[in-house]
């Protein structure tokens, strides 16, 4: 709902390891297992998790879908060969292309992922600006939405 880049793993091959280990910060940022199970979903579908891809073999891969289970975060997968109905993720990986990757030369892998790190939570997170919701960061979309009283 916020734009917030919740996991981030990077490495050399978009695998179901990559997947999963991204999968593991995004509960950790948002508190671990034991808040996730607290946070009310059980009584409240609503409230669960929802993770949202394309059908690659990356996401239908059996260490993922298990570990989505284990999490209990539902899959949602997209139509074959559509792009639109993942739109946000697709503006995200085209902003960190044009932002960081077409713009630097790296010396090793090390540098390219400290690179990438560092726009994923610091500048993206923290300083880049959305248009979705009302020209804020996504840190600063959730801090205001926290601090609402909720409507009645």
């Amino acid at each position: 709902y916020s734009r917030r880049l919740l996991g981030a793993a990077t490495g050399l091959h978009p695998d179901a390891e990559l997947a999963c280990a991204a999968i593991n910060m995004a509960v950790a940022t948002r508190g671990g297992i034991e808040e996730v199970h607290q946070s009310g979903w059980r009584e409240d579908p609503s409230k669960r998790a929802i993770f949202h891809t394309d059908r690659g073999s990356t996401y239908t891969a059996h260490a993922f879908t298990k570990l989505c289970q284990d999490l209990d975060i539902r899959q949602s997968m997209g139509r074959v060969g559509s792009c639109f109905d993942n739109a946000a993720a697709e503006a995200f990986f085209s902003s960190l292309e044009w932002e960081v990757l077409s713009q630097h030369t790296f010396e090793n892998t090390r540098a390219a992922r400290a690179a990438v790190l560092d726009w994923c939570y610091g500048f993206y997170n923290h300083d880049r600006r959305h248009s979705t919701i009302g020209m804020v960061s996504p840190i600063s979309y959730e801090t205001a939405a926290a601090t609402e009283p909720e409507a009645a």
